[in-house]
């Protein structure tokens, strides 16, 4: 597996970059802005675009959707209970002085269990509703792609629209925190961790 981190926009936030090695066929998680970075990124790496997924619909995270599609195609796919902060992109934007994002259209909603596939790599999506109401995590075997779901020692903020703490505790601990030790765990912001290390060490799970 083929994982790439950069770092994009104001906001910092962590796009990815996954590709099956034996196949060449790749997806990109949450591209939140300098679309002509990812798009130049992917091209080197010689993949073909599968799927553009994003973990929720805040524009931090979504503001390059529209630029890579029309660059490299693939389907964006996200949980349906995001689409509303999608199209309230342009005031998100304008709330931090930001140009709006060009729009876009979600060609595949996706929900608790699917099954996605990009060559001979599997992933499982895990519905964790809480920072947003449509946040999704992408589980494989080795690796959770959470977005603004679980950070190093920290979780995501709850106080936006839609958002709720009881919600996003339970969401990590039911959805999460049953994963085996050793996944990595790659954040929508800051450095990635690991279940075990956020299971043991992070505050809003042990009660410290």
């Amino acid at each position: 597996m083929v994982t790439e981190t950069l770092i994009v926009g104001p906001f910092q936030v962590n796009c990815y970059i996954v590709g099956c090695e034996e196949s060449g066929e790749g997806m990109i998680i949450d591209p939140g802005d300098e679309a002509e970075v990812i798009v130049a990124r992917f091209r080197e790496l010689g993949l073909k675009l599968k799927y553009i997924l994003l973990t929720h619909g805040h524009v931090d995270h979504i503001s390059a959707v529209a630029e890579v599609r029309h660059a490299l195609g693939g389907k964006i796919a996200m949980n349906a209970k995001d689409h509303f902060l999608v199209e309230s992109a342009g005031a998100q934007a304008a709330i931090f002085d930001l140009q709006p994002p060009a729009p876009f259209t979600v060609d595949q909603n996706l929900s608790d269990g699917d099954q996605l596939t990009v060559g001979t790599l599997a992933f499982k999506v895990l519905e964790t509703p809480g920072h947003s109401p449509g946040g999704i995590c992408f589980q494989s075997d080795v690796a959770v792609f959470v977005g603004d779901t679980l950070f190093f020692d920290s979780i995501g903020r709850t106080d936006l629209p839609g958002g709720s703490y009881e919600q996003l505790l339970r969401s990590i601990r039911d959805k999460l925190l049953p994963l085996p030790d050793n996944v990595r765990v790659f954040p929508g912001h800051g450095q990635p961790t690991s279940i075990g290390r956020e299971r043991k060490y992070n505050p809003f799970l042990t009660g410290d």
